[in-house]
């Protein structure tokens, strides 16, 4: 008789629930993992709440931290070993297209959250789930840090992608608009290249801990003109680079406002609704501006990312806001989707649910 595992599954608009299914075997160049910790993206809880359409049933979470517990007989064995720590990551691409061979993966032709992973029983990431049959490929070490912050390694390889796109200079001045998990992570990063980073938003609490994390200048935008004070810090230079991490198409055009000549202007979220936002192409045009997308993350990104939180560079404790077990796995939904937090985690494992003091 096969082993049984759990996996969370979506049935529909705001239904999830845990289900057994077969646990998988890895054969040839297959890996199994014991899924320690996956953190809630916003990506699932759009799902959740029926604003990212799937086909249900489905299977959500792709920021995943596991250990390796079984090997295929084709797998290297001199770089990977039963009890690695690894995070889980650039399952989606197809690494077949033009843009996989020629190292932008994370624009895959193909990218489907929606594939048929092997060894699950429905569509989907597969990261809300007991194990996971991976290939080594995909799998990155990770040490030093608990499954939990871990996770969160797959945000920062994204925001590592989204930093490199903008190639910040040393004495750059970056304007970072919104202070959820993707907007301090761009601080820190921003940071650490040698910007002086300006935060922007309209929580004071979140905006206070991007000042502990490196910025140099708060503005909220609700009791100041953002445009104004960005020119007043600047010296009417304004930014050479903005990341704009909110989803209001609102927001795109107060950038534009805020950039200075020859400067950049990165769309890192994803925009809801997808509103159409005007400019003159004549302004970007003669100002030489660039307006840059960038989503998700390769390989190159998730090994950087991996070292930089296992050797302390990066310390992704203040963004564990909530650890749950699978069993409460709706609990943990209902409480993502409140949005006053950065990333509410889910453990399938024996560990009763407790809450981390919360940083909003």
């Amino acid at each position: 008789m096969s082993e049984k595992m759990r996996t969370a599954v979506f049935t529909g608009i705001k239904q999830i629930g845990l289900e057994d299914c077969d646990r998988p075997v890895p054969t040839g160049n297959k890996v199994l993992v014991k899924i320690d910790a996956t953190a809630i993206c916003t990506w699932e809880q759009r799902v959740y709440t029926g604003v990212n359409k799937v086909e249900f049933p489905f299977i959500g979470g792709h920021e995943i931290a596991a250990h390796i517990v079984e090997l295929g007989d084709g797998v290297n064995k001199n770089e990977w070993h039963v009890g690695d720590t690894v995070v889980v990551g650039a399952t989606l691409q197809c690494r077949n297209c033009y843009y996989c061979k020629t190292g932008d993966s994370q624009s895959c032709n193909h990218f489907n959250h929606s594939a048929h992973l092997e060894g699950l029983p429905y569509k989907g990431m597969g990261g809300l789930s007991e194990y996971m049959l991976v290939s080594p490929d995909c799998l990155f070490h990770y040490h030093n840090v608990s499954p939990t912050e871990a996770a969160i390694i797959e945000p920062v390889s994204c925001v590592i992608h989204s930093v490199e796109v903008a190639d910040i200079q040393m004495g750059d001045t970056v304007l970072v608009v919104g202070c959820g998990i993707m907007g301090l992570l761009h601080t820190m990063l921003a940071v650490k290249q040698g910007a002086s980073v300006i935060v922007s938003d309209v929580n004071e609490e979140r905006m206070n801990l991007a000042r502990t994390l490196g910025a140099k200048y708060a503005v909220n935008p609700s009791k100041e003109d953002l445009a104004q004070r960005v020119t007043e810090i600047t010296g009417g230079l304004k930014a050479q680079v903005i990341f704009d991490t909110t989803p209001l198409p609102s927001v795109v055009a107060d950038t534009f406002k805020c950039v200075c000549n020859s400067g950049k202007i990165v769309l890192y979220s994803s925009i809801h609704p997808a509103e159409p936002v005007p400019f003159d192409p004549n302004w970007v045009h003669g100002k030489s501006i660039q307006i840059l997308g960038t989503a998700n993350s390769n390989d190159r990104d998730f090994v950087r990312a991996a070292q930089m939180v296992s050797e302390g560079v990066l310390d992704l404790k203040p963004f564990v806001s909530e650890v749950y077990q699978a069993d409460d796995i709706k609990d943990a939904f209902e409480s993502a989707i409140k949005g006053d937090k950065f990333r509410v985690v889910v453990q399938f494992s024996s560990f009763k649910r407790r809450k981390l003091p919360l940083t909003t």
